[in-house]
């Protein structure tokens, strides 16, 4: 097979030679290389309104041709070109090309693609190497292209929390994420609220730095939100810990309060020895799967009763059962999305991934900046939320019992 040749040019060639697979990627380089310098000497032109080497006439506009610039590399999704723009002197106004913009280095596609192999968890330190094996050795990258990044999501976050929250929001899931940031003595909580709207769409509302999801830190993050403009929600589901309660305690929410099932569970079956924890979970797991609030606790009496050598793991169990059985009093289509925060813990998964690989920050904003912008890559991904119709009633104060309907709520709401 002849041997092709790939030496750049400036017009856009064709050959009827056959390519070979070997050298594919670097053809296809060259001639978007080569098409490129083309279509950046034709704006030239367009601008002057005159080909190469024409006199200027009296209709032409001023300004002449003055050779190239330097070379530049511009990396593209398919790889890293080099590129001349055309010089011009004498011109009446600056010409700046549409097709390049001066200090462009790659293009938006790859900006776009560098954010996201950072958040699904290439280390910093691995960019160099990694990328420069997809775009070439002359890519003009460096680790200071991802701290720039980080920089950038910190404004778009500080945007972002000042937004007006319009949507009328019916169930808010909250929770906190601890973090390792590299000056900081101890692990800082960012608090996340995460809710779900009339219409069934679940989005992030508020991820907010906090002291161990203390009181006065959900108060915050609460009065944030009511101030961006967020209804009192109907219910707020969360884990045990006593900060959260006490915020909505403290600001006279009269929203229903529904613990998390699977935090209960757990904090039951580490009260238990190792051997009792099995034959346990079965028992403890047939509590919120119980159809009427009334099974529910004769499931909790059977656990109670065959349990009662630990006294511990009972107490456990019976602290705060109220907020265990909230759900109760909404729809039965609804409960499998109330009985655990799983809503806000899922997204979690990934935001630790990307956390615990990184362990270079050295600041709590920073980390937030980032645990933020993992959230609202997982919130494109949110499934809606089950039997979205009955939303409506339930954000208009309708009345339910053991899942269903009261009989009269409807014509007293009315």
């Amino acid at each position: 097979m002849k041997q092709i040749d790939t030496t750049p040019t400036r017009e856009t060639t064709t050959s009827t030679e056959p390519i070979a697979w070997e050298t594919l990627e670097e053809f296809i380089r060259l001639q978007v290389e080569a098409q490129v310098q083309c279509l950046l000497e034709a704006e030239a032109t367009e601008h002057l309104g005159r080909a190469r080497y024409r006199r200027r006439t009296g209709a032409s506009k001023r300004g002449y041709r003055n050779g190239l610039g330097k070379p530049r590399r511009l990396s593209l999704s398919c790889g890293t070109i080099v590129v001349r723009r055309p010089r011009l002197r004498d011109l009446e106004e600056r010409f700046e090309s549409r097709l390049l913009p001066r200090f462009a280095r790659q293009s938006k596609q790859l900006k776009a693609t560098l954010p996201v192999l950072y958040l699904e968890g290439l280390a910093l330190r691995d960019f160099d190497r990694a990328l420069r094996g997809l775009l070439g050795d002359g890519a003009p990258l460096s680790a200071s292209t991802i701290e720039r990044l980080k920089e950038h999501w910190t404004r778009q976050f500080a945007a972002w929390r000042e937004e007006q929250i319009e949507e009328e929001i019916v169930y808010v899931w909250a929770d906190g994420i601890y973090v390792k940031a590299g000056l900081e003595k101890d692990k800082a909580a960012v608090l996340v609220v995460i809710g779900v709207s009339v219409d069934g769409v679940k989005r992030v509302l508020a991820v907010e730095p906090g002291y161990r999801e203390s009181t006065d830190s959900w108060k915050e993050v609460f009065q944030s939100l009511v101030r961006r403009g967020m209804n009192v929600p109907k219910a707020v589901i969360a884990d045990g810990g006593l900060g959260l309660w006490a915020a909505i305690r403290d600001l006279g929410w009269p929203s229903k309060e529904q613990r998390c099932w699977n935090h209960k569970i757990c904090n039951v079956q580490d009260a238990l020895p190792k051997r009792e924890q099995k034959r346990a979970l079965t028992l403890l797991r047939a509590i919120p799967q119980s159809e009427t609030l009334e099974e529910a606790v004769r499931s909790r009496d059977v656990f109670l009763e065959e349990f009662a050598a630990y006294s511990k793991a009972c107490e456990r169990l019976l602290n705060d059962w109220e907020r265990l059985v909230s759900y109760y009093e909404l729809p039965k289509e609804h409960w499998r999305g109330l009985r655990t925060s799983n809503v806000v813990e899922s997204p979690f998964q990934v935001v630790r991934l990307r956390t615990g690989a990184a362990r270079r920050y050295k600041k709590v904003e920073n980390a937030t900046a980032v645990i933020w912008k993992l959230l609202l890559i997982a919130e494109s991904n949110f499934k809606p939320f089950d039997a979205a119709q009955l939303l409506r009633d339930v954000a208009n104060g309708h009345q339910f019992a053991n899942g269903q309907p009261k009989s009269d709520s409807r014509s007293l709401v009315a």
